[in-house]
């Protein structure tokens, strides 16, 4: 399915494409803290180390996607 231009969009369109985007930042935010956290104890607990990798690069893949969501 083609995405659509913002002229194309009705008014009711735009209100639940506002509140799906509005939702998928939201839970953007909530996993890149959890991310993020889970980075800090790691670093506290164990120091740097090679599973400390995973989480930040699906940090920085959250980023990147919520980055394309906004436009």
């Amino acid at each position: 399915m083609k995405d659509k231009e913002p002229s194309e969009f009705t008014a009711k369109e735009f209100l639940e494409a506002g509140k799906k985007l509005k939702y998928n930042l939201i839970i953007n935010a909530a996993l890149i803290g959890f991310l993020i956290g889970i980075i800090i104890y790691s670093v506290i607990k164990n120091s740097v180390g090679f599973l400390m990798l995973i989480p930040l690069f699906l940090a920085y893949k959250l980023i990147k996607n919520s980055q394309k969501n906004k436009k």
